[in-house]
């Protein structure tokens, strides 16, 4: 099921998340929402929060061309950064059509349950790393726009606004 994405400013976009206490049958459809809003939206990475749900959860697929590769993640961790930055023009399904160059870890090491339970590790990088970094931001309550300077930030906002009432009167 599709789900509606939340357009910032959302003060649900800036709670922290909940951890996922056990991996039950509304996390896996959680999941698989996301992924299929996530996939129509068009976007590569999408955090439970954007769909209104407080939970730590995100969805990812940086495959561009050819076969996907969806992945679910729960309860994710960053275990390891490289000193290494990449910088990448993010942008965000809940800030539409924004885009801004934003500097991270190149590679980052990550832990997390998968949705059979199971425990996974797996190092990121290029833009895999960029992404799953994003959308872990979302779990603490952070967007891309927070790591621009406030003019840059604050003209976004407003467009953002403005976007919603345009929204509200159609």
């Amino acid at each position: 099921m599709i789900r509606p994405i939340l357009i910032h400013p959302d003060p649900r976009l800036k709670k922290v998340c909940d951890p996922v206490a056990e991996i039950t049958p509304e996390i896996r459809t959680l999941a698989a929402d996301m992924l299929e809003t996530m996939y129509d939206a068009p976007g590569i990475g999408l955090a439970a929060p954007q769909v209104g749900v407080t939970k730590r959860v995100i969805v990812m697929d940086c495959i561009k061309e050819g076969d996907p590769e969806p992945i679910a993640l729960v309860n994710p961790q960053i275990v390891w950064s490289s000193e290494d930055l990449s910088t990448y023009e993010e942008g965000c399904l809940s800030i539409p059509e924004q885009y801004a160059e934003v500097k991270r870890p190149a590679e980052v090491k990550v832990r997390w349950l998968a949705l059979d339970g199971t425990e996974q590790e797996r190092q990121f990088s290029g833009l895999w790393a960029t992404c799953v970094q994003h959308e872990i931001d979302h779990l603490d309550g952070k967007l891309f726009i927070d790591y621009l300077g406030p003019l840059k930030r604050q003209m976004i906002t407003r467009k953002m606004e403005k976007l919603k009432r345009e929204r509200a009167r159609a």
